[in-house]
């Protein structure tokens, strides 16, 4: 399995509106409940109107398109990270799943991933 390497830095925050998120970036995702509004993005598009930010994020995503019937992939590569001691944060879109770690963790996890036969692109 291909896990590709995402090259910007990420800032997980939470917004009190949509109308303080940029949505002509390129790079984001909005999650919505009825306790919070939560973004991830690259860091230099961060809002200034954060109600609480947390800097320092890397990531990398599951290469194609994942089919639901797909059963514990995100499971698996959470599981080799936490054995190692390295925590994730992570997001699913329709297609697949990204993983968010730190950045002082960042190509440690990248190498235990590959160590376990992960391709790194």
């Amino acid at each position: 399995m291909e896990l590709k390497r995402i090259d910007h830095q990420l800032t997980v925050c939470k917004v009190k509106d949509v109308s303080d998120i940029n949505l002509d970036a390129d790079f984001y995702f909005i999650g919505k409940t009825d306790e919070e509004l939560s973004l991830v993005c690259r860091t230099e598009d961060t809002p200034q109107n954060t109600t609480e930010r947390d800097d320092g994020w890397r990531g990398f995503r599951i290469q194609g398109v994942l089919d639901f019937s797909l059963i514990g992939i995100l499971s698996k590569l959470s599981g080799i990270l936490a054995e190692n001691s390295i925590g994730i944060f992570a997001v699913s879109t329709y297609n697949t799943d990204y993983i968010l770690v730190k950045e002082d963790n960042y190509e440690r996890a990248l190498n235990v991933l590959a160590s376990e036969e992960y391709t790194i692109v």
